[in-house]
């Protein structure tokens, strides 16, 4: 049986149909999505076409079927960025990096790049640092391997062929077949390792964070000079991540007091 949209007004309905469609694995149909939601076709075609305008939408290629716009995906990153930069989630951050003694860093994923949207340093650069703002490639970083993971597997088989596997050191996984068995470890493991994949002399892990309905929403990471931590010694960092990814996951959803940027620094 199809879900029935709230159809108070146009809004509710915009709103469900990017809903339905950020939900899918698959492009889908506007038929499929009129059917989902219970919408007439007329007002399916209508508000898709209102949203593909705007960029929140956009035809997967070659198709007539839908999936999610760049301009939402840039929007989805923007949102999931301020989120973390209140001064709840950001003392979860400065704790955890305080308790490992390096930096950490949270980062998402955004037109197949990682874009880092905060991060604490805790010492002296050494290496290689996380800003918020920066980009990284998927296939070399802890937080897109986890990303990549996650993925159904038909969908992640095309994303690696997709993915231009650029060589950054000798570590970095450029073959198509290793790195889809790195990313099935991955997703059995439940958290990522990168071994000098990016730049040499630095090794990183990452766990995700998740939302209540266990949604990847962005990734938790450190990363670290090898002289300093081994690539193997990166696994004692894993529990402490994953105490504050719980505790970014049960916060990320409810309403802070604070101010944007009133960090009490």
């Amino acid at each position: 049986m199809p879900e029935p949209a709230k159809t108070d007004g146009p809004l509710d309905r915009a709103f469900a149909i990017v809903g339905h469609i950020a939900s899918q694995t698959k492009a889908v149909s506007v038929a499929e999505i009129a059917q989902a939601l219970a919408l007439p076709l007329p007002t399916a075609h209508r508000l898709i076409g209102n949203l593909e305008e705007r960029g929140l939408l956009q035809k997967a290629l070659g198709t007539k079927r839908y999936v999610v716009g760049n301009q939402l995906v840039t929007l989805s990153a923007k949102v999931i960025g301020a989120a973390f930069r209140t001064a709840r989630r950001h003392a979860v951050l400065c704790a955890v990096a305080g308790e490992i003694g390096e930096q950490c860093e949270i980062g998402v994923v955004r037109d197949n790049l990682v874009t880092y949207v905060d991060s604490v340093r805790v010492s002296q650069p050494q290496g290689l640092q996380f800003n918020p703002g920066e980009a990284a490639p998927l296939h070399c970083t802890s937080t897109g391997k986890i990303y990549m993971s996650r993925l159904p597997e038909k969908a992640r088989e095309k994303l690696c062929s997709a993915l231009a596997l650029t060589k950054y050191t000798e570590n970095t996984i450029v073959d198509r077949d290793r790195l889809m068995q790195i990313l099935a470890e991955t997703r059995q493991r439940g958290w990522a390792k990168t071994n000098e994949e990016y730049v040499k002399g630095v090794v990183g892990c990452a766990v995700p964070i998740v939302s209540p309905d266990r949604d990847l929403i962005a990734c938790l990471g450190v990363s670290v000079p090898v002289a300093r931590v081994s690539f193997t010694e990166l696994d004692r960092f894993i529990a402490p991540l994953q105490k504050a990814a719980t505790l970014l996951s049960e916060t990320i959803l409810q309403a802070d007091d604070d101010q944007e940027g009133d960090r009490g620094e």
